[in-house]
């Protein structure tokens, strides 16, 4: 059985990031998933000057061995100002100073979602390249534009061209 961690690069309680990456970590079949909440993982704003003077934080060497953990990491990027969030952001950079190949060379899907007709694609666009920099393997990455439009909490995405695209994905993973 393959381990999934999946989770949402946004730290909203209602994020819709997280209702994607939940849905569509669900799809693998054969497989145990964890969902992780960024909000879990708060921590100061990374400096190197907080680094020396405490170390590396607790939580990134926890986040970090989540990610060990697995054998594929699916996340969902929130789009803030055609980036990745802060909280996402964050994480990121303190665990990052455990490894610079931050995602320890595992499988993963990449995915993006928004409320407007772009779907956080310029984000994905940016995770995509930057990952494989970090030991990210992308073997997949899907935006799912008008999130209000596609998704339904119970069904998941109701766009059936939408939702073949991303199946499609999954299978080939």
């Amino acid at each position: 059985m393959r381990k999934i961690i999946a989770f949402a690069g946004s730290s909203s309680k209602t994020s819709i990031n997280k209702q994607l990456v939940t849905y569509a970590a669900n799809q693998f079949e054969n497989a145990s998933v964890e969902v992780l909440d960024l909000n879990d993982y708060e921590m100061p704003v990374f400096s190197v000057d907080k680094q020396k003077e405490h170390g590396i934080h607790a939580l990134a060497t926890e986040f970090y061995a989540k990610l060990g953990s697995a054998d594929l990491i699916v996340i969902s990027f929130a789009e803030h100002n055609g980036n990745y969030s802060t909280a996402f952001k964050n994480v990121l950079d303190w665990t990052s100073r455990i490894n610079a190949k931050t995602f320890q060379e595992k499988e993963m899907l990449l995915l993006a979602t928004s409320p407007g007709a772009r779907g956080g694609s310029s984000v994905l666009d940016i995770a995509t390249k930057r990952f494989p920099f970090q030991g990210g393997i992308v073997k997949g990455s899907f935006s799912l534009p008008s999130f209000n439009d596609n998704f339904d909490a119970e069904k998941g995405i109701t766009n059936e061209e939408l939702k073949n695209q991303l199946l499609e994905i999954i299978k080939s993973i």
